[in-house]
């Protein structure tokens, strides 16, 4: 049987099944794949929060999206080409988010009457002609995996657990995907149950072979490696390189790094990163609770070390008390807050950026912090080398915002070199630096650099250099308790005067407005980064005139912003909360910028996005042209067009029409 290849420019997979069916496992495997194949790429992992939900229901299904392509991408994709559905509940739960044409892999073998009953369906959906409009494969991919592996003697069960790898390997064969990654992959991680180890090999070079032979598929596809600069690229999720990137601060700056942290979800890779690396000078404390990991944090930074903690919503208000303890002590603590849906427990497994309001202001007293904010998975390396940064110079705790998007996504990270980092001085006291009225040393715990107006930092134990520290307010310069009126009202604003100051140690924010003629400003922060791209160029390609910039500090902001905004008719600021970064932005700087709130658990859509910026647009213009519809039109054209105009029908490709 002859094979046709057709081209394509990229394609968004979702491998869905039950939370044990492996299906994160798998998605990390294509992914894998697809980074040594060169592809650029964005992925979106969705799991239930429960450690192992009811086998075959709706709430029970897991699934894991990439996007992968031949040219620069900034989203996992709104919609799939192809989903691979490992049992009823998966396409059900999946299937609202298909687009007609696509094509659907799915798993025959738990169609039975009563796995259907369970979810609501009274037919197979395979027989009743409601998937007439997706390019179905109904496939009996549990009874073939047991088939391909029952020369190793395997239960039913244990055997029917590798039919993600049978999975994977099909996909793998369709995409021409590399496997040699994969197959050391499986032997390294079964290396101690050879059985399992050489099932799971055996299952998914079974899937690999029948693609080549199956008559159900007649054609592969082949994305081609997306151009990138020179450099030396992996994969990286958010929550890996923010590992990283606290380790390579506190390198450059010549610290022991020191991670007092409780587990919670999204935030516990870090943590269970950050114990791999002790050889780097790290140490970290699991506690038995939030608030002793940000007292085991503070008190090493006190000691002489970059003192980190990490945790979410829940846990940062758990920390706040010590949190303005460090702001009080005035010492480098780096607080990274990966953010989860909300109030209380809320969704812990989904992702939400409705944390800004609370490290902004909850804390007792005035309290400023330094807040950033990273906005794809790569840069929470930079953001957390600048979190350092901040901390030891300025002396204070700073906030380092993420969230359950960014942590658990993936896209390909170029290396930097380790000495094109800043450098970082921690500038130590080493000796007294003031006389007392005889003209003896004397050391003043409080006395400031005039440059930073941060204090000296001495280790506890340098000979001369004993002073007190504590939660009560500090007399200027000797840090002696003070209840004085006058002193109160001077380091309160002096505190504050510190973090406003740090805006001249950062760069103005930069607008994105090629001919320098858009009336409309789209601002965002954190992760809607890649969907607000990615809507802006499908605005773009329409005709819209639209400029886009982004914030990675929030506190203090950038110095230009302020211009910056009212440089525009109007500034659209879309958030995964409701409308906080506005409610700020119309406080500092008087300006009605337009909110676009969504808090559903789930990253923007580019469309929808573009959408919205493109109805603004025709409104700010005053173009009244039934025909032109700016926003309907960017959000109808595939991602492809949005960029170059180029993509292939992927319809006529019998992969479907994703948007």
């Amino acid at each position: 049987m002859t094979i046709e290849v057709k081209q394509l420019d990229r394609v968004v997979i979702r491998f869905a099944g039950d939370s044990g069916d492996g299906m994160q496992l798998t998605g990390d495997r294509f992914t894998a794949e697809t980074a040594s194949f060169g592809n650029d790429l964005s992925t979106l992992p969705n799991f239930p929060a429960e450690i192992r939900a009811p086998a075959g229901t709706l709430p029970g299904v897991s699934s894991f999206q990439l996007h992968f392509a031949d040219h620069d991408i900034l989203t996992p994709g709104d919609a799939p080409d192809v989903l691979i559905a490992m049992n009823p509940a998966a396409l059900k739960a999946n299937l609202r988010d298909v687009p007609r044409g696509a094509t659907l892999i799915v798993d025959t073998a738990d169609f039975t009457a009563r796995n259907l009953k369970r979810i609501g369906y009274e037919q197979n959906p395979l027989e009743t002609g409601e998937l007439d409009a997706y390019h179905v494969i109904g496939l009996n991919l549990t009874g073939m995996t047991v088939e391909s592996v029952k020369e190793f003697g395997l239960s039913r069960k244990d055997a029917s657990r590798a039919k993600n790898m049978y999975a994977l390997g099909l996909v793998s064969w369709l995409f021409q995907r590399p496997v040699e990654s994969t197959i050391t992959f499986l032997e390294t991680k079964f290396a101690s149950k050879p059985d399992i180890r050489d099932a799971n090999i055996a299952a998914f070079r079974a899937g690999y072979n029948f693609g080549e032979t199956a008559e159900e598929f007649s054609v592969r596809y082949e994305v081609k490696p997306a151009k990138m600069a020179t450099g030396t690229y992996r994969n990286i999720s958010g929550n890996l390189a923010l590992a990283y990137g606290l380790v390579a601060g506190a390198q450059r700056a010549g610290l022991p790094l020191v991670l007092g942290a409780y587990p919670i979800t999204p935030a516990s890779d870090v943590l269970h990163e950050l114990s791999k690396l002790k050889r780097f000078n790290v140490t970290t404390i699991q506690a038995e609770d939030e608030i002793a990991g940000v007292g085991a944090a503070l008190g090493a930074s006190f000691g002489g070390a970059l003192g980190v903690t990490t945790s979410s919503g829940p846990g940062i208000s758990l920390k706040s008390e010590t949190i303005g303890l460090g702001v009080m002590l005035e010492l480098p603590l780096v607080v990274c807050d990966i953010q989860r849906a909300g109030p209380s427990t809320g969704m812990p497994t989904k992702t939400e950026q409705a944390d800004l309001l609370q490290v902004m202001f909850g804390r007792n007293g005035e309290a400023p912090l330094p807040v950033l904010a990273a906005q794809s998975p790569a840069d929470c390396f930079a953001i957390a080398v600048e979190a350092a940064r901040i901390a030891i110079t300025y002396r204070t705790p700073v906030i380092v915002l993420s969230d359950g998007y960014l942590a658990n996504g993936s896209e390909p990270w170029q290396i930097p070199v380790v000495d094109d980092l800043p450098t970082i001085d921690p500038n130590f006291t080493l000796e007294p630096n003031a006389t007392d009225d005889k003209g003896a040393p004397l050391y003043l715990p409080y006395l400031r650099d005039p440059e930073t107006l941060s204090r000296a930092w001495a280790i506890p134990g340098t000979a001369g250099l004993d002073h007190r520290i504590g939660g009560l307010e500090k007399e200027d310069k000797t840090g002696n308790i003070s209840y004085d009126p006058a002193n109160h009202d001077l380091m309160i604003r002096t505190r504050q005067a510190k973090v406003d100051g740090i805006a001249r140690s950062i760069d103005p924010i930069e607008v994105d407005d090629p001919d320098g003629t858009a009336k409309v400003l789209v601002l965002g922060w954190g992760s809607t980064y890649g969907p607000i791209g990615a809507g802006v160029r499908r605005v773009r390609k329409v005709g819209g005139k639209v400029a886009q910039a982004h914030l990675r500090h929030l506190n203090p902001f950038p110095p230009n912003l302020g211009d910056l905004l009212r440089s525009y008719d109007k500034v659209l600021v879309p958030e995964m909360n409701l409308g906080q970064l506005a409610m700020l932005l119309r406080a500092k700087f008087l300006v009605d910028v337009v909110s676009y709130a969504q808090v559903r658990g789930m990253p923007l859509g580019a469309a929808e996005l573009a959408e919205v910026i493109g109805n603004l647009v025709e409104e700010t213009e005053g173009i009244d042209d039934d025909a032109r519809h700016l926003g309907e039109a960017a959000a109808n054209l595939t991602h492809g067009e949005a960029l170059n105009g180029n993509e292939h029908d992927l319809h006529q490709s019998r992969l479907g029409g994703a948007r």
